[in-house]
């Protein structure tokens, strides 16, 4: 199975051009139409304030300043002032508005990346670091929100205010107007190269800081080993290249997203040089009222200030297309193991397992047979022992049991039905799984116990507690069932938090149980003490236990030494050991 590993920069494997991934992105603005019509007519207003004052202005030096009309510029001065009051209140009331349907639209996104991640089979979490895809559920989403505030709040009003600027300069002057136009093919060419530099350098970006992240994660969540092999420095050393990298990703990418700043202020300087220009030497000076140049003057600015905008926010939308990008590809990422369109609901099962003619590989090393034409049969109620070397296949089996992944050939049956053929909360729920990888969540230890059996009553839970000697541990506890726990619960013992899991299994009262070296951080003691709880909870259920310590597993009703892609021996411990097979001889060796 091939991993992504934490220095290796990911592929996106998505070849969507950036307007298709723009307008996806879009489609989550129009789910709000009726905000967005509120905002369109409050941004209209303001526009229309906006694109009234140099006439305004133009009105007042022309006639009230040249006539002398004190009263008449008087009036136009209260208007200009109670038409910038309401340009204030509509742009305090649509910059709400919108600043929230920004955050509806990340937190709609951000819901719909978690709700998919968690359909993705075992294969997508064992084939990448945890802290990658951190990345993407937080930083790149976090990265839309300028696209989505500034599409409304700039693009349109941007947009609105070169048309509105264009119009009115050509019925004011046609030849001034120039001024304007003939530049823009420059910025147009300009903003075409800075793009498509600048977007490679961004998806770069993404890239190594994807890598830092990963680093971050997987560095802290084993900080345990780094400081035990006195490690700090060689991972400071790794930190800092990985810290670098992405700093100067970020640099290069800035760079050129910079010049998206200065091919427009250079622009700008020439339109402003050909307004004089043309003014000057081609229409001539006395042709042209003072107001009318100073108005004209005004509208050069505010036609290249949304050029600027748009531009920026051009620049913008190439800076963080590359989020949108990784996003969508998770989005995209088929869910391999889903319930079929004609699932069915599993009913109460007995717990009869019977794998017919099963095979197995990974799916990108379809060549690479873990298991191959296995077959067997388990009535309900009884043990089965999955023994044998490390990597033949045991946690394979008892994987596909719980349909964590799909079998590549044959069928695995539960009291008949397919397993690819009932839905999957319903397979799941009639089974506990117990690891050898004990994760415990954060917050009490009664609600990591009911985890999985959210209504259980206080009798149930202790009565579970108990079955596996966790009980009195519990009690010594600061408030017993009610203390606070983390991840790493540095107060408890490796094995007092196994049993704590332990507990949790016992509680969900599966039907099949899959205990997968479920006592291997829990010593001979204490396992002397859980065997009577192991008991009774294995009486009437179909379970399967993996386990490298053979003394446990003796009783079991069967055990299969697995190896060379399927079942080497089979039989009881009796059977086997009279077979002085490979069971033999891993027995033999284990008690020598």
């Amino acid at each position: 199975m091939s991993v992504n590993a934490i220095k290796q920069d990911e592929t996106i494997i998505q070849n969507v051009s950036k307007k298709a991934t723009l307008m996806r992105l879009y489609r989550y603005l129009l789910s709000y139409k009726a905000t967005l019509v509120k905002v369109s007519c409050l941004l209209l207003v303001t526009l229309s304030v906006s694109l009234a004052t140099p006439l305004m202005i133009e009105r007042a030096v022309d006639t009230y300043v040249a006539g002398r009309d004190v009263p008449g510029l008087l009036r136009l001065a209260v208007i200009a002032f109670l038409m910038f009051v309401l340009y204030m209140l509509c742009t305090r009331r649509w910059m709400r508005m919108i600043a929230d349907v920004t955050n509806r639209i990340l937190l709609t996104i951000r819901s719909e990346l978690y709700e998919h991640l968690q359909t993705l089979s075992f294969h997508f979490f064992d084939s990448r670091p945890t802290g990658k895809i951190l990345a993407r559920v937080i930083g790149d989403i976090n990265s839309l929100k300028d696209i989505f505030s500034d599409s409304v709040t700039k693009l349109l009003p941007d947009f609105l205010t070169i048309v509105g600027v264009a119009v009115i300069m050509i019925v004011k002057s046609p030849q001034l107007s120039l001024a304007a136009f003939l530049t823009l093919p420059l910025l147009a060419a300009g903003m075409f190269f800075i793009q498509y530099f600048g977007h490679k350098l961004w998806r770069i970006h993404r890239q190594k800081n994807s890598n830092l992240n990963a680093f971050i994660h997987e560095n802290f969540s084993g900080i345990r080993i780094v400081q035990s092999f006195a490690a700090e420095a060689e991972r400071q050393e790794d930190f800092d290249r990985c810290a670098l990298e992405s700093r100067d990703t970020y640099v290069a990418a800035v760079r050129v997203g910079d010049a998206f700043g200065a091919v427009v202020e250079i622009v700008w300087g020439l339109g402003g040089f050909l307004l004089y220009f043309i003014g000057i030497r081609i229409v001539g000076v006395d042709k042209i009222g003072v107001g009318t140049f100073m108005a004209f003057s005004t509208y050069l600015a505010m036609f290249w200030t949304p050029i600027r905008n748009l531009s920026n926010f051009y620049n913008k939308i190439v800076t963080n297309i590359s989020a949108a990008e990784r996003i969508f590809e998770i989005l995209d990422t088929p869910a391999e193991i889903t319930s079929l369109e004609d699932s069915v609901e599993l009913p109460p099962i007995r717990g009869e397992v019977c794998f017919d003619h099963v095979s197995f590989a990974y799916p990108d090393e379809p060549e690479k047979l873990i298991l191959e034409d296995v077959s067997f049969t388990i009535h309900p109620g009884e043990t089965i022992a999955l023994v044998g070397p490390t990597g033949a296949g045991k946690t394979t089996i008892v994987n596909l049991i719980s349909r964590f992944y799909d079998v590549t050939e044959g069928q695995i049956r539960i009291d008949g039905f397919d397993t690819r053929h009932v839905t999957l909360e319903s397979l799941r729920r009639q089974m506990g799984v117990m690891t050898q990888d004990t994760f415990l969540f954060t917050g009490t230890i009664r609600e990591n116990i009911c985890y999985g059996k959210s209504d259980a009553t206080e009798e149930e839970m202790i009565a579970a507690a108990r079955a596996v000697s966790a009980h009195d541990f519990i009690m010594e506890t600061k408030n017993g069932y009610d203390t606070e726990i983390g991840e790493r619960s540095s107060h408890l013992s490796i094995g007092q938090r196994q049993l704590l899991a332990f507990a949790r299994t016992m509680l969900s009262d599966p039907r099949i149980l899959i205990l997968d070296e479920a006592t291997s951080s829990i010593d001979t003691h204490t396992e002397r003490l859980v065997q009577s709880g192991i008991a009774a909870m294995l009486e009437n259920r179909t379970s399967f236990i993996i386990a490298h310590r053979l003394s446990t597993i003796r009783n079991a009703d069967h055990i299969f030494y697995i190896d060379d892609n399927g079942i080497l021996e089979a039989g009881n411990h009796e059977e086997l050991m009279a077979k002085k097979g490979a069971y033999y001889q891993l027995y033999e060796s284990q008690f020598e």
